[in-house]
């Protein structure tokens, strides 16, 4: 693993990597039940990976004018969503690298850094690299990037991915909002992904609250499986 950037590190619950409707959309169902987040710009995996783009994915089916102008409308609905609550949405700032850490590496890199962001006691076990520094978090969402990809970034980080992807993904803190099974999802699909994963989180992030103990295990989303 190399040597992280001392300049900045920031803590946070979730990072939301991706500024589309997907990333604002999950970090406005995350804001509704009180979780932090932080959200930037898409990915690109260095190396020989293709690259992540999580701001774009071609689609498979044909947008009609009635979509698109659905679409069109959400984004606007969440963008002014995301300026009235004050969301941490960082549009200019692009991840560039994803590690996972273990407690230890975490502590080492809160103990040589300058730290910023929420307080209190975490595993932070991802860390989000970008130019201007190390978002640390215990959540991350990934939008609108082909599963494929994604396997074979999960494959890069060390962790042997099996039939369900969304619940390896879940067990390591990592969830996926975007993407189909065959096509790129309706807005409306979108916003029903968004809304579990946002449910998810925050029943990890809370479990004692009443919206945990009510919610339990989340299954697998099945656009997603």
């Amino acid at each position: 693993m190399s040597t992280m950037p001392a300049a900045s590190t920031e803590r946070t619950t979730t990072v939301v990597i991706g500024a589309g409707m997907p990333g604002l959309a999950v970090a406005s169902e995350l804001s509704r039940y009180g979780v932090d987040a932080i959200v930037v710009d898409g990915m690109y995996v260095p190396g020989p990976l293709q690259p992540l783009n999580t701001g774009i994915l071609q689609r498979c089916d044909a947008a009609d004018a009635a979509c698109l102008q659905e679409r069109s409308e959400i984004l606007r609905h969440l963008r002014n969503y995301a300026t009235s609550h004050g969301l941490d949405v960082r549009s200019t700032t692009r991840a560039v690298r994803l590690d996972r850490l273990d407690e230890a590496a975490a502590g080492s890199v809160i103990a040589g850094s300058v730290v910023s962001g929420s307080s209190g006691v975490a595993s932070y076990q991802w860390a989000v690299h970008t130019a201007n520094g190390v978002l640390l978090a215990d959540h991350v969402v990934v939008t609108r990037c082909g599963q494929s990809q994604l396997r074979r970034m999960l494959a890069e980080l060390g962790f042997a991915i099996g039939q369900n992807l969304v619940a390896a993904m879940r067990a390591i803190g990592m969830y996926l909002v975007g993407v189909g099974e065959l096509a790129t999802p309706t807005p409306k699909e979108v916003l029903r992904q968004a809304k579990v994963v946002g449910q998810a989180i925050s029943a990890k992030v809370y479990p004692d609250s009443v919206h945990g103990a009510l919610t339990g295990t989340f299954a697998a989303v099945p656009a997603l499986a």
